[in-house]
């Protein structure tokens, strides 16, 4: 297993980020890696993800989301063509920290045959598009400006 694990401080409530967060829509207008979601955050439901790390190929994968916790999280889980062979657990937890102030958590838990192989790229371009996601929805939720990284 492999996981990357990245966090941001942001000045802005939890009410406020979940609803940027949750808000697929306007995903293509702030986030430079997460480029589009279709679908609804719903515990049991299906979503459709399109990513792009900086420098590689787009990819489109549907998980199911495992947590829609209002407020605090935002979790699923996608395979690679079949359970085993390459899955991913990919969290946000918002936790309050002070008011106006929160922590934003922002990770994936990579387990399977294949996960050994991807490592480097994993710890490379994966975590660079976490981060770039993170200062931009942190400057989102900040100053209420569409972000590119």
């Amino acid at each position: 297993m492999l996981e990357i694990k990245t966090k941001i401080e942001i000045a802005s409530g939890p009410e406020r980020l979940w609803s940027i967060l949750t808000d697929f829509a306007a995903y293509p207008q702030w986030n430079p890696f997460v480029r589009s979601i279709q679908g609804e955050a719903k515990t049991g439901g299906r979503l459709s993800v399109s990513v792009q790390p900086e420098g590689g190929k787009p990819m489109t994968f549907r998980p199911t989301v495992l947590l829609a916790a209002p407020n605090q999280e935002l979790r699923w889980l996608g395979h690679l063509v079949l359970p085993g062979l390459f899955d991913g657990e990919h969290y946000f937890q918002i936790a309050p920290i002070a008011p106006g102030r929160v922590l934003f958590v922002h990770g994936e838990k990579f387990s399977g045959l294949l996960v050994a192989l991807a490592k480097t790229k994993l710890e490379g371009g994966t975590q660079a598009g976490f981060e770039a996601m993170n200062k931009a929805i942190k400057n989102r939720a900040e100053n209420g400006q569409p972000a590119r990284a």
